[in-house]
């Protein structure tokens, strides 16, 4: 594990205790705390061995809990904001290996936000059409709005990930066999990096967490999909296939958070074997980083406010 990840601050001081004892800058002061033991930033010699897949909170399930809860509150709170200003928005991007919990932080995260603000869209293998297209392009038809909190199950880096490691695909993408070259790679990295920094300077954050879950974590999973009835549509025989490349992928993840991660579009690398800490880490990670965008209500002018005093005031002369 590398420096960086060693230093686990305490969970005293990280990890928010009763809400009845945390103030709002407590509480964002905790967040960042907490989130940025995760964040690769623009850390060049990343290695993701030296990232862990096991962290968990020495507290009782119910302190877990109450913990995430208030995070989701506390999101909730300020999505309103970011609703109401209508001027920034963010963009969240999972990926992450199957079974790794996309699908449950999301669902648990999120679950406080108001669905009038937030969207998720989930990308899998692209279509005809799609594939008659740049490889950006599927994903920015659903980029969100000012305003709102837009969420990628899986993304554009799916392009270099599962089609790095299966260059089969690469090869039935319609592109020009001169434009296959050896430095394919290297060109989407830089495209991706444009791309995000393009996103940035007209307004819209990019967050981005890879769910980092072990190989025997990720067994365990499978065999309780395979055991429980009501997980079964979630497993299939390719999900197992796809196991079998599992270095290659993490190859994959390292080279494409080694080169995307930036100051601005950051990785979080969260650890995910236990569920209930990573879904905490993310929550802490978005909190933080909305916290970067100095969100406030927009500002009512004296003379709206003078309407509206006096229309407080024809309904209060109401007789009933």
């Amino acid at each position: 594990m590398s420096e960086k990840n060693k230093k686990h601050i305490s969970n005293s001081e990280t990890i928010p205790g009763d809400s009845q004892k945390l103030n709002k800058k407590e509480l964002l002061q905790r967040a960042k705390k907490f989130s940025e033991q995760y964040c690769v930033g623009d850390n060049k010699d990343f290695k993701l061995r030296d990232w862990t897949t096991s962290d968990s909170i020495n507290e009782k399930k119910s302190t877990v809990k109450k913990t995430l809860k208030m995070g989701v509150k506390a999101l909730a709170a300020m999505q309103d904001i970011l609703y109401a200003q209508d001027k920034w928005s963010v963009l969240i991007i999972f990926q992450a290996m199957d079974a790794a919990g996309k699908d449950g932080a999301i669902k648990h995260v999120m679950s406080g936000i108001n669905p009038q603000g937030c969207q998720v869209s989930s990308f899998k293998a692209p279509s005809s059409e799609e594939l008659d297209h740049d490889f950006l392009w599927r994903c920015q038809k659903h980029l969100p709005e000012r305003g709102r909190i837009g969420i990628f199950n899986r993304s554009y880096y799916e392009e270099v990930l599962v089609v790095r490691v299966h260059e089969q695909i690469l090869k039935g993408q319609k592109l020009p066999e001169k434009l296959i070259t050896k430095d394919i790679w290297e060109n989407r990295f830089e495209d991706i990096r444009n791309f995000e920094k393009y996103l940035n300077r007209n307004g819209t954050v990019v967050i981005k967490f890879f769910l980092n879950v072990s190989k025997e974590e990720q067994k365990k999973r499978f065999i309780e999909r395979v055991d429980n009835p009501d997980k079964n549509w979630k497993f299939s025989a390719a999900d197992a296939k796809e196991r079998g490349y599992w270095n290659d992928y993490m190859f994959a993840y390292e080279e494409l958070i080694k080169n995307t991660s930036t100051k601005k579009s950051p990785w979080y690398v969260i650890p995910a074997d236990d569920k209930s800490y990573a879904r905490i880490a993310i929550a802490s990670a978005i909190i933080h980083a909305l916290d970067e965008m100095d969100l406030e209500y927009p500002k009512v002018s004296d003379e709206k406010i003078a309407e509206l005093n006096v229309v407080k005031q024809s309904l209060l002369d109401e007789k009933e």
